[in-house]
């Protein structure tokens, strides 16, 4: 009977999962590699360029932004490139 006890207070007491202290820091290491992912740092401070992706443990993790060209300027460099190709089969 005793042994059945010290059993069922083994298995209980595994049984409830890590500690909160390893769960904090697996999840810091897993945001961590998050911001790695995105090609972004963590930092003290993001730099008017960058945005806050989400949080490392206390500090941003700063993503820079990117450069989309305006869709009329693509536009009208692809109508002036099919209008030359024309000119030239005739």
């Amino acid at each position: 009977m005793k042994i059945l006890c010290i059993f069922m207070v083994f298995i209980l007491t595994v049984s409830c999962g890590p500690a909160d202290p390893q769960k904090k820091l697996r999840e810091t290491l897993v945001r961590k590699r998050e911001c790695y992912l995105v090609r972004g740092s963590c930092k003290t401070e993001c730099n008017s360029w960058e945005y806050v992706y989400n949080h490392c443990d206390t500090e941003p993790c700063c993503v820079v932004r990117e450069y989309i060209r305006p869709q009329e300027v693509t536009t009208i460099s692809t109508t002036t490139h099919k209008n030359a190709n024309s000119h030239s089969n005739i």
